[in-house]
């Protein structure tokens, strides 16, 4: 059993796509509207089977930084989940929800695939909100697409950065 649990464990670290990690800075002409913010960095850390993302946000003199933490392996339970669009939707979380969410490589291990079920209020009162989100690092590895699916739009979020070079990732 615990031999299964390791070889799993090994086989979800060697599907993730190095590619990703690093700080990417947000490309507002190509991408979704985002009112709200006017400065957006995602910093991507990868520590075995867990996935780290980072919002480092910016508005006049407002600064947001927040982390959803996944995990490949498990399915995981946050508190203060984090969305980047929630303040232009004006969508917010709910106050003491908690957030279900699983991660997954796919496409031979090249896109990060997240799923959320996250509480948040609307002007009808509380509802539980499915995220779907994927984030493709680009072949020659400069851009990073995230496309974003949530269970109240029909239309898709999407997302354009570009990578930080590791010498100029200091804000």
């Amino acid at each position: 059993m615990i031999g299964a649990v390791l070889v799993l464990g090994l086989a979800a670290t060697a599907l993730a796509n190095p590619a990703l990690a690093g700080r990417w800075r947000f490309e507002p002409a190509l991408s979704t509207a985002l009112d709200g913010w006017h400065k957006m960095d995602l910093v991507v850390a990868l520590e075995g089977t867990k996935v780290a993302l980072t919002h480092d946000m910016l508005w006049i003199r407002s600064k947001v930084v927040a982390t959803n933490t996944f995990d490949t392996a498990q399915p995981v339970e946050q508190k203060d989940f984090f969305r980047i669009e929630q303040r232009h939707m004006a969508v917010y979380p709910e106050k003491h929800g908690v957030t279900k969410a699983t991660a997954s490589w796919i496409d031979g291990g090249r896109v990060l695939r997240t799923e959320a079920m996250t509480p948040v209020e609307v002007s009808q009162g509380n509802v539980l909100m499915r995220i779907t989100t994927e984030y493709r690092v680009s072949e020659t590895g400069d851009t990073l697409t995230l496309i974003e699916l949530h269970s109240t739009r029909n239309r898709p979020l999407v997302y354009v950065f570009k990578k930080v070079p590791a010498e100029a990732a200091v804000n």
